[in-house]
């Protein structure tokens, strides 16, 4: 087959909060003329005060728009908590989810336009409007995954019984502390993906995947009907989020124990699969585990692995990541 030499100007990543919101900007960095289609989590949407909350989709937009609070890497800069001490004061919860003023307004201002029938990927837009600039104005799009409501609940065995609770008070109230028997995405199975974000993978160059976590961040968008079949038609090359054996942030390996994946990044290259992934960049630390000679064009389970420093330590090495990743990508197209 002729290899295909074209440069990569249209770029897909399908990317959780955090560390997807971090990698995007080394990627805008090191693509600038390119165009860029993130499709959004949503499995971590939830609701609460009565208002539809989007964490991984405003972390997205947050972090890009330069209003997110960086030392913790979600919710707004800046921020205060007058309104959840109100709230604490009437004994209204939960008290375990943070919301403070500044991000009240997002999550208002998307309820509203929800409830007047608008779907999610037109408020996406129209909130990424003040955040990113208008859309004619800008290389980076960011969509949901779907418009329809899918939510991640986790089955877990405390002093209440089995019961299933929503993701966000098992990673958020209780800190992954209680082993999560299984991972479920409700309503993945009757969604479909939103508009434009098919449309987007099949224009796609290439796709990255950001070091998002594997199981209910890159996952749970893996999991709407026909996302992963458009994306395994395409270059895709992921960038491991596990580094020494060991998430790089967060509990990822909580996650990835519920379904019986290894905290490797030879294990989760594996999860992912050949037929999906078709190179593989993982750290300097794991090169030996994750493939049997640590060298570039190292084949593992098909995939082709290349080993180099991982941490986003600041925006030059996250650059220098998302780099690695096109070079990546344009060798295996």
């Amino acid at each position: 087959m002729r290899k295909d030499t074209s440069p990569i100007t249209k770029i897909v990543v399908p990317a959780g909060g955090i560390g997807g919101a971090r990698f995007l900007r080394g990627l805008l960095r090191a693509a600038p003329e390119a165009d860029i289609t993130v499709i959004g989590n949503t499995g971590d949407d939830i609701s609460l005060f009565g208002l539809r909350v989007c964490p991984d989709l405003d972390t997205v937009m947050y972090t890009l728009g330069g209003g997110i609070n960086e030392e913790q890497g979600w919710g707004r800069a800046d921020e205060t908590f007058s309104v959840k001490e109100e709230l604490a004061g009437y004994g209204v919860g939960p008290d375990w989810f943070g919301l403070g003023d500044r991000d009240f307004a997002t999550h208002i201002v998307r309820t509203q336009m929800l409830d007047a029938g608008y779907p999610l990927s037109a408020v996406t837009e129209a909130l990424c409007e003040r955040w990113l600039g208008p859309a004619g104005d800008r290389r980076l799009r960011l969509v949901p995954m779907t418009d329809d409501r899918v939510e991640t609940h986790v089955v877990i065995t405390d002093s209440e019984g089995r019961r299933a609770v929503h993701f966000q008070e098992w990673w958020v109230r209780l800190r992954a502390s209680v082993p999560a028997e299984s991972i479920v995405a409700v309503g993945a199975e009757e969604a479909k993906p939103a508009p434009g974000v098919l449309d987007a993978i099949a224009e796609a160059d290439a796709v990255i995947l950001p070091p998002s976590n594997p199981v209910v961040s890159v996952g749970t968008i893996l999991s709407v009907p026909g996302v992963r079949s458009a994306l395994a038609e395409k270059t895709v090359v992921g960038i491991s989020p596990i580094i020494g054996g060991a998430p790089v942030r967060g509990m990822a390996d909580a996650c990835l124990t519920a379904i019986g994946v290894e905290t490797s990044a030879r294990a989760v290259a594996a999860h992912y699969g050949p037929e999906l992934l078709d190179g593989w960049l993982v750290d300097t630390a794991d090169a030996a585990d994750a493939a049997d000679t640590p060298v570039p064009g190292t084949k593992i389970l098909g995939t082709t692995v290349r080993a180099r420093p991982l941490l986003m330590t600041d925006l030059a090495a996250t650059t220098d990541i998302a780099q690695a990743a096109l070079d990546l990508a344009a060798d295996l197209r």
